[in-house]
C-alpha cells in the first residue's frame, strides 16, 4: 500500500526547472531513500511533500492526502527533521519537546506522557532539564528526531539527518533511526548524498538534476551493472582512454582523478590491462559494484559533497 504517490511532479523556480517531472511511490513501513549530490532536487521535493513549497505541476499525496488542497491534514501525518538544526538553544529539551506539542494541540496530559517515553526512547531523559545548547550535534540531532515524532505521525521526513556530523556520530544516528523504526513503526522517507545511508534503506531513488533514473533496491541497483569497477589512474589518461577503447572495447568513464570502467571478472581483467596497455599505470583498484558506481554508470560522475570527492566521506 502506497502512503506517497507522486505523479509528473514539476517545480520551476525563475523558469527554470529544479524538479523535473518525478514520480515515484513510497510503501507503507519502509524506509525510502532519496540520493542525490547537492543541487539535484532533493530538498525541494520533500519540502513539496512537507507542504512547505508549492509546485506548478502534476499531484503529491501523503497518507492520501493531497499536497496542494488538504495541506493541514497532509501536516498532521508527518514528522519532519530539517538539514539545519531548529531547536531553541535556550530552552530545554523538555521545553523544546513541549512547544512542539502545544504546536499540535496535544492534550496535556497524553503530551507529557509522549514528552517522558519519546525521551527514554532516544537516550535523553536525563538531560532533559538541560538547556540545548550545551548538547553535542549528536544529541541535538536525536532531540530534533525525537521532536519530529512526538505526535505519532505516520511518516517521518528526514532531510540530510546527519549532514555535519562526524563519521562516529552518523553510525549512531543511524543506529538509532533503524531503533525508533521498530518502535514507532513509521514510514521513513530520507534524502541524503551518503552511499553508506543510502545502502540501509528498502527502496533508493536516484535523483540528478530534477529528474529520478533510477529507483529499487539498493542490491537491485547493484546488480543492474552486471560486473565489477575498475577504477585507474595513469600518466595520461586521455591517451589511456584511446587505448582502452581500442585494445579492449571498453567506454571508460573519465572521472575527477583517473578513468573507471565496468568490466566482468575484474580480478582477471586487471593483469590484461597491465599486459597490454603503454600507458604508465600508477593506481588501479578493484570495487565489487556499489551504489556509487551505479550512479557513476548513470550519470558519468560521482557525488560530490561541497566541492569535494563523496566517494570515502564519512567512512
Amino acid at each position: 500500500m502506497s502512503i506517497i504517490r507522486v505523479e509528473d511532479l514539476v517545480k520551476r523556480y525563475n523558469g527554470i526547472e529544479a524538479v523535473k517531472g518525478v514520480s515515484f511511490e513510497v510503501n507503507d513501513g519502509e524506509t525510502f531513500g532519496f540520493l542525490g549530490p547537492n543541487g539535484a532536487g532533493k530538498t525541494t521535493t520533500i519540502n513539496i511533500l512537507c507542504t512547505l513549497l508549492g509546485f506548478d505541476s502534476g499531484s503529491a499525496f501523503v497518507n492520501g492526502y493531497d499536497c496542494r488542497t488538504e495541506q493541514h491534514r497532509v501536516r498532521s501525518s508527518i514528522g519532519l527533521v530539517f538539514q539545519e538544526i531548529t531547536l531553541d538553544n535556550e530552552l530545554t529539551a523538555y521545553e523544546n519537546l513541549k512547544f512542539h506539542c502545544y504546536m499540535y494541540d496535544m492534550e496535556k496530559r497524553l503530551a507529557e506522557a509522549r514528552i517522558e517515553e519519546i525521551l527514554e526512547v532516544v537516550g535523553l531523559r536525563e538531560r532533559k532539564d538541560d538547556a540545548v545548547r550545551k548538547f553535542s550535534g549528536g544529541m541535538k540531532r536525536r532531540l530534533e528526531i525525537a521532536r519530529g515524532l512526538l505526535h505519532r505521525p505516520r511518516v517521518l521526513f528526514l532531510d540530510e539527518p546527519t549532514l555535519g556530523l562526524d563519521p562516529q556520530t552518523r553510525i549512531h544516528i543511524w543506529e538509532f533511526i533503524r531503533k525508533l523504526k521498530k518502535t514507532e513503526g513509521n514510514t521513513v522517507f530520507m534524502t541524503t548524498h551518503y552511499m553508506e545511508e543510502a545502502e540501509a534503506c528498502d527502496r533508493v531513488a536516484i535523483i540528478d538534476n530534477g529528474s529520478i533514473i533510477a529507483c529499487a533496491r539498493p542490491d537491485e541497483l547493484k546488480m543492474s551493472l552486471k560486473g565489477d569497477t575498475v577504477n585507474i589512474r595513469t600518466a595520461d589518461d586521455a591517451r589511456a582512454c584511446s587505448e582502452i577503447e581500442g585494445k579492449f572495447g571498453l567506454k571508460a568513464k573519465k572521472l575527477e582523478d583517473g578513468l573507471s570502467m565496468l568490466v566482468e571478472g575484474g580480478d582477471k581483467f586487471i593483469p590484461r590491462l597491465f599486459e597490454r596497455l603503454d600507458t604508465e599505470i600508477l593506481s588501479v583498484n578493484l570495487k565489487k559494484p556499489s551504489l556509487e558506481d551505479v550512479f557513476i554508470n548513470l550519470t558519468g560522475r560521482e557525488i560530490r559533497d561541497d566541492g569535494a570527492p563523496a566517494r570515502f566521506r564519512g567512512a
